[in-house]
């Protein structure tokens, strides 16, 4: 009896669902770099920075959290529980010694080196968000976007789970956040360093999988509900102390139901049965030359390159006819020798490239370049959602940091569940969920720009939903086009969409229209006609300057709206230069299923 519970805790630790789950927990404070919003108002008033100098900490950060090269590589040549130890000591150095300094506690540090501290601190995201993705993506490769978008979910989450947690230890000390940042993240990433990895979970499939996804989805609708909720109440009634405590073991509580999928996995149902060992994957070939498999994708790669044109824009029935046809006469061919099957200089779409393959092609960029308009411009909104709210009346900036983490967190969700019935029950591609998404964000900058009453609710809604659709389809998106034994280079690469399009839209553009602004209403308030920016500032005791009124970020946003157009535009084109790709991948698969 011993024995046998021992052999089932090993198959628990084995099993994948709980590699899911435990990353699942590392990604729900893997998104520290969306609590900026209310970070940076704590170190603008500490260090008395502009909203210029602000932006520059802000790209600092998009930085760290997405220049990952450095984390594959490590994630490639080190353990996986070490790849998360290193990012665990980067976050708690990094922002450990911004807490120092916006305390006071060490001496005041000059701006290049608080980007640095942010840049080291905001670093360590990447290698919990690398190990989470790569570890299950291989673990379920057969469900990529659900995956993608519950993991990526989790991580625009944070900030909204983060921010409960901070409410339980509030002080008047708003530094206090920042000391959180630097510790809970690190604490986490240690537990779960043996848990977070690659189990071989393509040979773990069940018919069961569909039903376990269902419910994590149904969790993650709850656990977006509550604390939906929970952040309402907070804010227009005074809770106590013990109420809010109770809140946030509720919420722990929620995030904890994931785990009883695992364990009904391994200790409440019957070990294999005869329709899950049929779902296995065959045994490759032993044989000294290559595998049947191997062949066949040889010959498929030879038809690939003979088809005639024309045969694509057939009916997918007969297109396969046709496939099928020619791919017959290859293989009698090639068994009577008079033709030599011959291998391409580089792989199709749909087939495993390297970064420097996919870096010359086409499709990668156009995928790349509309990110950096959507993804940059969603992101931008996040990092001065302080400066936004307050620019447009609103006094409590935490509210609006907590509600685009939850539409972010359904938007990662959604996308990843919309875009996987696109393809799988439509077969067509991805991309096209991502354009209507695009869609949806533009309207959100053109609330933000007009500042109606409650136009800050509503383009929270639609920027969050639109920015987090991001994170779940364009992954997906490149592991179909460009195969996943470079998955973690290409996400990586991918990654580095948001502070090249922050650098531009938050750094160049928001901030110097928002100074401007400010200076302006100084200037025009206290008729100092012909003052520079300078002399304002020490009229005013060297304060940072604000901004009052949708002006500030007016024509930011309409900037930012028209891109969101244009990313729509460029992931159409992506659509219908990659319709057969999509066809080959899902209509055959489909057809399988159906023999």
């Amino acid at each position: 009896m011993v024995g046998q519970f021992k052999e089932k805790l090993v198959s628990l630790y084995r099993n994948r669902w709980l590699v899911f789950v435990g990353a699942m927990w590392l990604q729900s404070w893997a998104g520290i770099g969306y609590l900026f919003g209310s970070i940076s108002p704590v170190i603008k008033e500490s260090l008395s920075y502009n909203q210029k100098q602000i932006a520059m900490v802000g790209v600092a950060k998009d930085l760290g959290d997405s220049v990952g090269f450095v984390t594959g590589i490590l994630c490639e040549i080190l353990p996986i529980w070490a790849a998360l130890l290193v990012g665990a000591l980067l976050n708690l150095v990094g922002y450990g010694w911004v807490w120092l300094v916006v305390t006071g506690r060490v001496a005041t540090l000059p701006l290049w080196a608080i980007c640095v501290l942010v840049f080291i601190g905001t670093n360590g995201e990447t290698y919990f968000n690398t190990v989470s993705l790569v570890s299950c993506v291989q673990n379920f490769p057969k469900s990529r976007g659900p995956v993608v978008g519950i993991l990526k979910g989790f991580a625009g989450l944070s900030g909204a789970i983060l921010t409960q947690i901070y409410a339980v230890i509030h002080s008047p000390d708003n530094a206090s956040l920042v000391f959180m940042v630097a510790v809970g993240p690190t604490l986490v990433g240690v537990g779960l360093m043996f848990i977070v990895r690659p189990v071989g979970g393509h040979k773990q499939v069940r018919p069961t999988d569909g039903k376990s996804f269902t419910f994590v989805y149904g969790v993650c609708l709850l656990l977006a509900a509550y604390l939906m909720g929970v952040m309402v109440v907070q804010d227009l009634v005074y809770v106590s102390s013990p109420v809010v405590i109770t809140f946030t073991i509720i919420l722990f509580l929620i995030l904890l139901v994931p785990f009883v999928i695992p364990i009904y996995l391994v200790f409440g149902s019957d070990p294999k049965s005869p329709e899950e060992e049929a779902l296995l994957p065959e045994p490759e070939s032993k044989d000294l030359g290559k595998s049947p498999q191997e062949s066949e994708e040889v010959l498929l790669s030879e038809v690939e390159d003979e088809k005639p044109k024309e045969v694509d824009l057939l009916p997918a029935s007969e297109r396969r006819k046709r496939i099928a046809q020619l791919q017959s006469k290859l293989l009698q061919a090639a068994a009577e020798g008079a033709v030599r099957v011959k291998r391409r200089r580089g792989p199709h779409r749909g087939e495993d490239f390297t970064l420097t393959q996919a870096l010359i092609k086409a499709d990668f960029w156009l995928l790349f370049i509309s990110m950096i308009m959507g993804s940059g411009s969603g992101l931008t909104v996040i990092d001065n959602l302080g400066q936004m709210s307050q620019s447009l009346g609103y006094a409590n900036t935490h509210i609006f940091v907590s509600l685009i983490s939850i539409w972010n967190f359904l938007g990662r969700v959604g996308g990843g569940y919309i875009s996987e019935l696109v393809v799988r029950d439509h077969v067509y591609p991805r991309p096209a969920a991502l354009a209507v998404f695009q869609l949806i964000m533009t309207v959100g900058h053109l609330f933000i720009a007009m500042g109606w009453p409650g136009s800050m609710y509503i383009s929270t809604l639609l920027i969050g939903l639109g920015y987090g659709a991001h994170w779940a389809i364009v992954p997906a998106t490149a592991s179909e086009l460009f195969g996943l034994r470079n998955f973690g280079a290409l996400y990586n690469f991918i990654t580095l969409a948001n502070p090249a399009g922050t650098l531009v839209f938050s750094s160049l553009i928001a901030s110097r229209i928002y100074d401007y602004e400010a200076e302006q209403q100084a200037q025009g308030n206290h008729h100092f006609p012909n003052l520079g920016s300078r002399m304002v500032r020490v009229l005013y005791d060297n304060k940072p300057l604000t901004c009052e009124g949708s002006i500030c970020f007016f024509i930011t946003s309409m900037i930012m709206s028209g891109l969101c157009i244009v990313a729509a535009i460029l992931c159409m084109i992506l659509v219908f230069r990659t319709k057969t790709v999509y066809a080959n991948l899902y209509g055959k698969s489909s057809s399988r299923n159906l023999r």
